[in-house]
C-alpha cells in the first residue's frame, strides 16, 4: 500500500521583479494563474494534504486557492529551508511522504512529482530526492554533485568552488522526503552561509553526514522553468501555447497560422475544427466537431455546436451557445446568447441576454436592447423567425414563431407567432419636389457667382 502524499508549495516570496500589485504566482498563463496550473498536476496524485506557504500579499492566495489547501505563514522569510519549517503545524500527525514545490514552478508534471515519490518509496530508502536537470547555461543555479543517482554534495552557487561550478547537473529547488525525516533534517540546519539563510539544500549534506543516502530524479530543463520576471511569464505563455498548438494539431485540429492562434488552459476542441488565423480563446470555450473559426475571432465562454461557422471578426462572449450549424458573422457580438440549430446572424448585430430558435435568420445591425441602466433583460426569438436589418428589439420582449419584424423597427412588445411586425412612420411621397429642390438650389448657386 502506497504512502499518503502531502505537497508543500512554496509561495512567500514578495515577487519584487514583476513590479505588480498582484501576486506574482497569481499572475496567469493561458488565462490560469500559474499556481493553480501546478496545483492542478498536485491534485493528479490525490495528495492527502496540500500546505500554501505564504508571505506578501497572503490575502490574494487565500481568496485564489478558495479553501482548497491550508495555508501557512512565513514573516520574516529566513530562506527555503525556513519557508518549509512553517508547514510543520499544518502537517502535524502526518506520516507520509512530503513533496516540497514552488509556485512559480508551475508546469511541473504530475509524472515528475509521481517519479519523485516513488524513487522515495525505493527498497534502499533515501532520506532525501532531489529533482534536477541539466540547463544549456548551468548560469547561478546550484549545484548537484552525484555518484550515480545518488548526490554526494548539493551546494548553491554562490557557495560553490570552481570544480562545483563546472558540473551540469543543477537543483530545481524540488525535494521529496518522509514527514518524519524532513522537519528532524530542517531543526538542524542553519545559517552559516553567504547570504544567512536557512538552505533547504542544507537538509541533504545533513543526511549524508549521518551516513544515510540522497537520491536524485532528472527532469526536462522545461519542467521546472521559474518565472520571476514577466519577460520569464511571457516566455512561459509562448512555450505553453507552443505545445497546445501542436496538441490541437496532432489531435485533428487545422490551424491555418498557428502561431496566431491563442489558446486557454481549458479550451475543447473536437475533430475536423478549422482555425483561421488571429483567433483568441478566453477560458471556457468548447467546440464541437467540424467547426470553422474565422480569422479574427475573440471567443470566451462560449459552446460551439458540431458545424458552426463563426466570424471572421466575430466577438463571443460568457454564456454564448450555438446549436448545431448556427452562424455568427463578421461584426457580431453575442452575450447569454443561445442560438438553435441552423440559427443565423450574419452582420454587424448585438444579440446580448437573448434565446434565438432554430432557423431563426437575424438581419443585420439587429440590436437587442437588454439594459435599462439598472437591469438586465432577456429577448426571446422563435424558431424561424426573420428580423428585419436594424431592428431594434427592446427587452423584455418575445418574438414568435414564424414572425417577421420588418426592417428599421424598434420593437417594444411581444410579437405572436406568424405575425408581421413594422414599426415605422407612415412615409410621406411628394412627387417632382426633389426636381424642384434641385432647379431651385442650382439657381442660387449660380446667382452666387455673378
Amino acid at each position: 500500500m502506497s504512502n499518503p502524499i502531502a505537497a508543500v508549495i512554496l509561495a512567500a516570496g514578495k515577487g519584487t521583479r514583476m513590479k505588480s500589485d498582484l501576486h506574482k504566482v497569481l499572475h496567469p498563463i493561458a488565462g490560469r494563474p500559474m499556481l493553480l496550473h501546478l496545483m492542478a498536476s498536485v491534485d493528479a496524485l490525490n495528495p492527502a494534504q496540500k500546505v500554501v506557504v505564504v508571505g506578501d500579499k497572503a490575502y490574494q492566495l487565500e481568496a485564489a486557492l478558495g479553501g482548497s489547501a491550508s495555508l501557512a505563514v512565513q514573516d520574516p522569510q529566513l530562506g527555503t529551508g525556513h519557508a518549509v519549517q512553517q508547514a510543520e503545524g499544518a502537517l502535524t500527525g502526518f506520516d507520509g511522504d512530503v513533496l516540497i514545490l514552488y509556485g512559480d514552478v508551475p508546469f511541473v508534471p504530475a509524472a515528475t512529482m509521481q517519479a519523485m515519490i516513488d524513487r522515495l518509496g525505493a527498497n534502499d530508502a533515501p532520506a532525501v530526492v532531489v529533482l534536477a536537470f541539466e540547463p544549456d547555461d548551468a548560469l547561478q543555479y546550484g549545484r548537484v554533485i552525484t555518484d550515480g543517482d545518488r548526490v554526494v554534495k548539493m551546494v548553491e552557487h554562490k557557495d560553490a568552488t570552481e570544480a562545483e561550478r563546472a558540473v551540469r547537473l543543477c537543483n530545481s529547488g524540488l525535494m521529496a522526503a518522509k514527514a518524519r525525516d524532513l522537519f528532524a533534517l530542517l531543526a538542524r540546519v542553519t545559517d552559516d552561509n553567504a547570504a544567512k539563510e536557512y538552505y533547504l539544500v542544507d537538509i541533504v549534506n545533513i543526511a549524508n553526514a549521518d551516513g544515510r543516502h540522497c537520491a536524485v530524479v532528472k527532469t526536462d530543463p522545461n519542467d521546472v522553468a521559474g518565472i520571476n520576471s514577466r519577460a520569464e511569464l511571457a516566455a512561459a505563455e509562448a512555450q505553453w501555447q507552443a505545445f497546445r498548438r501542436e496538441e490541437a494539431m496532432a489531435d485533428g485540429a487545422s490551424l491555418r497560422a498557428p502561431d496566431t492562434v491563442w489558446f486557454s488552459w481549458d479550451t475543447e476542441l473536437g475533430r475536423d475544427v478549422t482555425i483561421e488565423p488571429n483567433v483568441f480563446f478566453g477560458p471556457g470555450v468548447k467546440i464541437a466537431d467540424k467547426v470553422n473559426i474565422r480569422a479574427n475571432c475573440h471567443i470566451e465562454g462560449a459552446v460551439i455546436g458540431a458545424g458552426c461557422e463563426v466570424g471572421p471578426f466575430a466577438r463571443l462572449r460568457p454564456g454564448t451557445i450555438l446549436g448545431e450549424k448556427a452562424k455568427i458573422g463578421n461584426f457580431v457580438e453575442t452575450k447569454k446568447a443561445v442560438l438553435g440549430k441552423g440559427a443565423k446572424a450574419n452582420h454587424l448585430t448585438y444579440l446580448g441576454d437573448v434565446s434565438v430558435g432554430a432557423g431563426a435568420n437575424i438581419g443585420a445591425g439587429t440590436i437587442t436592447c437588454n439594459y435599462d441602466g439598472y437591469f438586465k433583460y432577456r429577448t426571446e426569438i422563435g424558431a424561424n423567425a426573420f428580423i428585419g436589418s436594424n431592428s431594434a428589439l427592446v427587452a423584455p420582449v418575445k418574438i414568435g414563431r414564424d414572425a417577421i419584424v420588418g426592417a428599421g423597427s424598434t420593437v417594444t412588445a411581444d410579437v405572436m407567432d406568424g405575425e408581421l411586425r413594422l414599426v415605422r412612420a407612415e412615409q410621406s411621397v411628394k412627387p417632382g419636389w426633389a426636381d424642384r429642390f434641385h432647379d431651385a438650389m442650382r439657381k442660387k448657386k449660380a446667382a452666387e457667382k455673378k
